[in-house]
């Protein structure tokens, strides 16, 4: 990948008009309430909408589902194809819930436009999934594990592919994907447009990206790093054995109105959930065990209201987008501390503000430095609770906040060095509407 040129594009855009899209879009994106782009938007649309390859840094719950989506959709409508011809997008995502999501995107985008999409994932039977291919498919969404299938039974093509999306490039590579990846990417036209999202960039995708990638510009918006300021952070230290009871003593404030707990094992999310329902509290676990369909019921009970507490393990931190999430709580703390950043994530979205409760018990605390080094900020401690006392706090300084700016490059940079704690940019902000996800 050469740095031919950089293409600069603007960090803030009034509205979704200034971006360049066809007023199709822009009229489905006035149908569902989204006026103001959001900073990842506002960077990347432009240059995707000029055929140029990217690499995108930014979180969950920052709206690049719809960076990449409208682009593709608008270039898709400019230059139409027989159905018959083919998938011309497909998008790549680690889970199940996510391609649900992804999925959702487009059929709310290109509600005016006449385009078919699929999403295609494991866990369930192929049946629906083959009759949809079969009818004609535009857009492909899906999970690669199942795409390989299909894609061995002569089931699905994508030798006519013009536009591929790698989403959370970086979790795909967590969960073992790249074999999968690779094998999809080596049917793919090479003359393509390919956009890459990832919430970090670890070095391990480097490779990948310079596999995929020609010439790509690179975007940077809302870092892992940068935990929203929307979002206040506390820190409990407990001892395991009395994180039970403390959790039922959060949960016991009004102003919970609906949270997701993590745990570290599935097994935990299990025994979480039924011991709260012991307590009177109901709710609902959420794991990579749990069959499909049990866990598209738990997150419709959870949307609609019916439960308040989700419990759920790392694979759901970015397979979760629920609107109003109150509280996020870390009953264990991740053991990867970028995990922290995706999972308070799941609150504070949409302009609102959030809270993230962790619970640190004595042989966790190595891992809350690991936090605190990544998000470079102490996170405050409670003092006045229940079980304060149960194991000894470590000393600390004050807590000390920073922000990033967005930064856009030519080329994707694994790691970027840190800027000093005493100087700090200013961020981006994005626009006081909802953002489209």
């Amino acid at each position: 990948m050469q740095d031919n040129s950089s293409v600069v594009p603007p960090a803030q855009a009034s509205d979704f008009a200034a971006l360049g899209l066809s007023e199709t879009l822009l009229r489905a994106l006035r149908h569902e309430g989204h006026t103001t782009p959001t900073p990842i938007q506002a960077a990347a649309i432009p240059p995707a909408l000029a055929g140029r390859d990217l690499f995108g840094c930014a979180q969950t719950g920052t709206g690049k589902t719809a960076a990449f989506v409208l682009p593709i959709v608008h270039q898709m409508l400019a230059r139409p194809a027989p159905r018959e011809a083919g998938v011309r997008a497909l998008i790549l995502t680690p889970t199940r819930e996510l391609a649900a999501q992804i999925g959702d995107r487009i059929a709310a985008y290109a509600r005016f436009t006449g385009l078919r999409h699929a999403v295609i994932y494991g866990g369930v039977g192929m049946q629906n999934q083959v009759q949809a291919l079969r009818a004609g498919v535009d857009l492909l969404v899906a999970c690669p594990g199942r795409l390989v299938d299909l894609m061995a039974q002569g089931l699905v093509r994508l030798q006519r592919v013009e536009f591929f999306v790698l989403d959370e490039a970086d979790r795909m590579l967590d969960e073992g994907f790249l074999p999968s990846i690779r094998r999809v990417v080596g049917v793919l036209p090479r003359q393509r447009q390919t956009l890459l999202f990832s919430a970090t960039m670890p070095p391990e995708i480097a490779p990948l990206a310079a596999q995929v990638l020609r010439d790509p510009l690179h975007i940077e918006a809302t870092p892992v790093a940068s935990a929203p300021d929307a979002i206040t952070q506390s820190v409990y230290f407990v001892a395991q054995e009395h994180k039970r009871e403390l959790l039922r003593h959060v949960l016991g404030d009004g102003n919970v109105t609906r949270a997701i707990v993590f745990t570290r094992t599935k097994h935990g999310a299990d025994r979480v959930a039924r011991q709260l329902a012991q307590g009177q509290i109901h709710a609902e676990a959420i794991h990579g065990d749990k069959a499909q369909s049990t866990r598209l019921r738990a997150l419709s009970r959870f949307k609609d209201g019916q439960v308040r507490v989700l419990v759920a393990t790392d694979l759901a931190a970015r397979g979760i987008d629920v609107s109003g999430i109150s509280h996020v709580i870390n009953y264990d703390l991740p053991m990867d501390p970028e995990a922290y950043v995706h999972r308070i994530g799941r609150t504070a979205r949409a302009g609102s503000q959030g809270v993230a409760l962790s619970f640190c018990s004595g042989e966790e605390q190595t891992r809350l430095k690991g936090i605190e080094r990544l998000i470079q900020r102490r996170v405050p401690i409670v003092h006045n609770h229940p079980f304060a006392g149960s194991v000894a706090e470590p000393a600390r300084a004050q807590p000390q906040q920073q922000q990033r700016q967005p930064q856009q490059r030519a080329q994707p940079r694994p790691q970027q060095p840190r800027r000093p704690a005493n100087q700090p940019q200013r961020g981006v902000q994005a626009g006081r509407r909802p953002p489209a996800r």
